[in-house]
């Protein structure tokens, strides 16, 4: 089953006076490109977070943003710890003493010791953390829910282009030998005409012939294009990271189309080897967003 890369996903946790808010969003990229935001008390955590991130996606370029709020209001950093900002206010008051200030001490003054105002214990952020892998998980799973929805209708548009493929390419199959056929009758009468005279070994100009029509035989290209089909087609249904594979397989199959057009000597297939490589185009533009 094919998901698409592009999704979104929220979820909000609640624990104690604790309320967690996750968003995670992705959108399309040749490869995993991640970008974490995150409270300043668990920043310590963030490859922990990456690790979990990874388990679940394969492919895209992925936002994820978590912020924690204490009683409606957002906290970036922790606990309060109230005896720290009294030892900083009074750090602040020695200061000024020894320095002979009259200047008041005001709470800006106080924001160079803010790390150490907070509670960053490892209990606190190990309790936090349980919550917070748990909205992340719960995120994860409605973005790709999202993703898996999209993907079956990418799936659906070309699996009616590979039939598409498939229904040209049997016309190709079913015309190319009498073509090919009426082809060099035609040739070889011409041939006939302009050098007749000068020919005097019929068997030569047969066994040119020959070589001609197999420079011009695209039996090979048929066979490799139909195998490839069947190979796209089994990669959709039993590939979790289809879209990397699929994209390669799409690269032979247009070289099979390339070279069927430019052997052919026959106006009709050509049109329809046309047919074929507009299908793979569209089909590339589907695959671009796919995981």
């Amino acid at each position: 089953m094919l998901v698409s890369m592009t999704g979104y996903g929220k979820n909000e946790t609640h624990f104690g006076s604790y309320t967690i808010e996750t968003e995670i969003k992705s959108l399309n990229s040749r490869y995993l490109d991640l970008s974490v935001r995150l409270p300043k008390a668990l920043s310590s955590k963030e490859l922990e977070i990456r690790e979990k991130i990874k388990k679940s996606i394969k492919r895209g370029k992925v936002y994820l943003s978590v912020s924690l709020k204490k009683d409606g209001l957002e906290d970036k950093y922790g606990e309060l710890n109230t005896e720290a900002v009294k030892d900083a206010y009074n750090v602040l008051k020695k200061i000024r003493k020894s320095a002979g200030l009259r200047d008041k001490i005001k709470l800006t003054d106080l924001f160079i010791f803010q790390d150490a105002f907070f509670d960053g214990s490892d209990d606190r952020i190990e309790e936090e953390m349980k919550y917070v892998l748990a909205s992340i998980e719960a995120a994860i799973k409605e973005m790709n829910k999202m993703k898996k929805a999209e993907g079956k209708e990418l799936e659906k548009d070309i699996l009616s282009r590979i039939n598409k493929i498939d229904e040209v390419l049997t016309k190709i199959e079913e015309r190319r030998e009498k073509d090919l056929n009426e082809y060099f009758v035609k040739f070889k009468e011409k041939a006939t005409q302009l050098v007749g005279e000068l020919i005097d070994d019929q068997q030569r100009l047969i066994n040119e012939l020959a070589i001609l029509s197999e420079r011009y035989d695209i039996t090979e290209e048929c066979t490799r294009l139909r195998s490839h089909l069947k190979l796209f087609l089994d990669t959709m249904k039993n590939s979790d990271d289809a879209g990397r594979k699929l994209n390669f397989i799409l690269q032979e199959m247009n070289r099979e189309a390339n070279t069927i057009n430019s052997k052919s000597v026959s106006e009709h297939i050509s049109h329809l080897g046309i047919e074929i490589k507009e299908e793979i185009e569209k089909i590339r533009e589907q695959i671009q967003n796919i995981e």
